[in-house]
């Protein structure tokens, strides 16, 4: 927060603004927060203030609603982004630091790469999975690694065919050390382990903050390991590769009930894994435990909710999960079962008082994508014919026509027209309304002469035109509950989006194709932009928002040169 401040506006609010300044350099961090919302509330198009509020934010553990803050005012006001980059820094700076290295796994980032590759290695040899689709859940143990990082790795094994497809990653686990009402965000930019640090999900985190039972409880958080054990997995798994977006969350004195909406609402798609932390029975001779853990192992695969907390630690998180994954039809396979009297607690002693280790993976049924019904040659025609279009618009030297009795069912298209890479026409159908073979054909001649941001194209122009076309899959709507909700679903490179929002009387519609998230990675950045295209502020937000995604199938002539 600055150490002075100077505004222009009404005498109570700039009166707020120095008392929260006293209270911020007093220490009193939360009055601060009180009497900057105050003032905002008052002034909310006061840029100083809300930047101040987002760094108080920031600097009292609210560091999800910190960051969302900022980036808003980074798109209403280019001298903001500086404050965003601040923010970003000091968010990734706010870092836990490993609690249980040395302990519950190597302190020694060599050994601790090896101990988890060598895991990872032998459970590789384990049962076929279930389905040739990624696991949408996954239920693993969270014992120190000589006790259960073998059965962990099992789970995670099954991981490695989908490392591209998996971008984020969802880890629910019981609180061990501190009670907590509610589930418990992180609080920090990042957990760190001797593998370095892994950044947490503040998109995700926003997108469920508001939901009355989520808190912001930073030091439940560092001393618990439910969640840190699971960490080296994910970064030895995706080493040299893009890291997955992760959200770890400590889930209290909360029903499953609860904990199925939170999860409901950060299902995602096909991008997302939900993982469950916990172990089975506790401390109960050998044999007994095996025989509870087996009828725990029965329930589970029989997606029976109501285990209690004697069954497994994380009861609470895993009725949650089997909530879900009835309501929604999942199929469930148990990969392996032992307990501490099996692994290092091997000893007469040991397996006196053992604890339980189970591996699931749950599948959820994925129909095929229409994104890929298309093959090389009904490609091969589609350009040719968006060739074809482009020269009848500019009557330039002809194209032939193509055979296109393939194509005559009902599509959807877009033809992009680009000059030495640069978009020079872009036009399309977002609905299927006509044959493809149409549609293209059409979209070409609107795509060389009806674009409204560009002249036409000449025909001198159009045979040194790259010519590229999308078929899109029907649009389907994007249920959300806020904003960042909706923005964490979208799927970077894959998504293409609708945007659609009546606002004071008025329809505004704009759409991207997915090719445009090479331009635009970042998803807030991404939508300021689609509604700057449709007319809109980029920071507006309303009730009235709605957003459809589609997928495409993308041909170009460099596709189909000899």
């Amino acid at each position: 927060m600055s150490d002075t401040l100077t505004h222009t506006s009404s005498n109570p609010v700039a009166a707020w603004v120095q008392q929260a300044l006293a209270a911020w350099q007093g220490g009193q961090r939360q009055d601060a927060l009180a009497f900057l919302r105050q003032a905002h509330a008052h002034a909310p198009g006061d840029a100083e203030i809300e930047a101040n509020l987002a760094r108080v934010e920031l600097g009292v553990g609210l560091v999800e609603v910190a960051r969302h803050r900022a980036a808003n005012l980074a798109l209403k006001l280019p001298q903001a982004q500086a404050l965003e980059h601040e923010l970003a820094q000091a968010y990734l700076a706010m870092a836990r630091p490993p609690a249980l290295a040395g302990r519950f796994y190597a302190g020694d980032a060599a050994q601790l790469a090896h101990d988890v590759d060598a895991a990872l290695a032998q459970a590789t040899a384990g049962q076929a999975p279930l389905a040739d689709t990624p696991p949408k859940v996954l239920v693993l143990p969270h014992a120190g690694h000589v006790y259960s990082g073998g059965m962990a790795a099992q789970g995670y094994a099954l991981l490695r065919p989908h490392l591209q497809r998996i971008r984020k990653i969802v880890i629910l686990g019981p609180t061990h050390r501190m009670a907590v009402q509610g589930v418990a965000l992180p609080g920090v930019g990042s957990f760190a382990t001797p593998l370095g640090p892994v950044e947490v999900d503040s998109l995700a985190a926003h997108a469920v903050a508001d939901l009355p039972f989520v808190v912001s409880v930073p030091q439940a958080h560092a001393q618990e390991h439910c969640l840190e054990v699971h960490l080296p997995f994910i970064q030895r798994l995706w080493a040299g590769q893009d890291m997955p977006r992760v959200l770890p969350l400590l889930v209290g004195a909360v029903s499953p009930e609860d904990v199925a909406l939170l999860l409901a609402r950060i299902w995602g798609g096909d991008d997302t894994l939900i993982l469950i932390s916990t172990d089975l029975s506790h401390f109960h001779p050998y044999e007994q435990a095996r025989q509870m853990d087996l009828a725990t192992c029965a329930q589970v695969l029989a997606l029976g909710v109501g285990l209690n907390h004697q069954q497994a630690c994380g009861a609470t998180p895993l009725n949650a999960a089997l909530l879900q994954a009835r309501t929604r039809g999942l199929q469930v396979q148990q990969l392996g079962y032992c307990n501490s009297g099996d692994t290092a607690g091997n000893t007469p002693e040991g397996r006196q008082r053992v604890v339980g280790y189970a591996s699931f993976a749950l599948y959820e049924h994925v129909a095929p994508s229409a994104a890929n019904g298309l093959d090389a040659q009904a490609g091969a025609q589609l350009v040719q014919l968006a060739r074809r279009g482009l020269h009848l618009a500019t009557a330039s030297e002809p194209v032939p026509a193509p055979e296109v009795v393939a194509l005559s069912a009902p599509g959807a298209s877009f033809v992009t027209l680009t000059q030495a890479g640069q978009l020079r026409g872009c036009i399309g159908s977002l609905q299927a309304h006509r044959a493809l073979h149409e549609d293209v054909l059409a979209n070409a001649q609107a795509a060389a002469l009806k674009d409204p941001r560009f002249a036409p194209v000449t025909a001198q122009e159009a045979p040194t035109l790259g010519v590229e076309v999308s078929v899109l899959t029907a649009p389907e709507p994007l249920p959300f509950a806020n904003e960042s909700h909706a923005l964490w679903q979208l799927q970077p490179h894959v998504h293409g989006v609708i945007f659609s929002c009546e606002h004071e009387g008025r329809a505004y519609r704009s759409t991207f194709l997915p090719q445009v998230w090479a331009q635009l990675p970042d998803p807030r950045k991404f939508m300021a932009q689609l509604k700057r295209k449709a007319g809109l502020p980029a920071d507006h937000w309303s009730d009235a928002v709605r957003l459809s995604v589609y997928r495409v199938q993308k041909f170009t002539e460099v596709d189909h040169a000899a």
